[in-house]
């Protein structure tokens, strides 16, 4: 697909992010967000860069897709990885090259920075489709199980 810009979020992109993660969350999960928690949970990556932060990809003016970068320190490999999470893009621009050209920015993003060493992101499990983009891409299944504890 032409004409896509693909840019870091800022915070006048904050409502189309909430949106995109409502949907996201709803599509694949099957689970409400509570509007009001993400809604300060986005504001607080787009504020703070220490958190992560958005990508998006546009045509013309108008958001499709996007994703989020949050960040691990691996005292293993002395580096840090960057994960990507929060993917969407919208319905009717799917299968139409946008989160490779999400992900190709990331790459460019790592590119050149030595103590990035990496990038991993998880996928629920039943999504088969996000499973063969990213393989496709060149990423490649782990042996690594994803366990953890809510504290509410």
């Amino acid at each position: 697909m032409k004409n896509i810009n693909i840019r870091i979020a800022d915070l006048k992109d904050k409502d189309i992010l909430v949106k995109f993660n409502i949907e996201l969350a709803k599509e694949t999960e099957g689970i409400k967000l509570s509007k009001e928690v993400l809604d300060k949970g986005v504001e607080s990556v787009l504020l703070n860069s220490n958190f992560g932060f958005y990508i998006v990809a546009e045509k013309g003016t108008k958001i499709i897709g996007s994703l989020m970068v949050t960040y691990e320190w691996s005292d293993w490999r002395n580096g840090m990885f960057w994960w990507i999470q929060s993917v969407y893009v919208q319905p009717d621009f799917r299968r139409k090259g946008i989160y490779t050209k999400l992900y190709e920015h990331v790459k460019e993003l790592i590119s050149g920075k030595a103590n990035i060493i990496g990038f991993r992101l998880y996928v629920e499990k039943k999504n088969i489709t996000a499973m063969t983009s990213y393989k496709s891409l060149g990423m490649k299944k782990t042996a690594y199980r994803l366990f953890e504890e809510i504290i509410e």
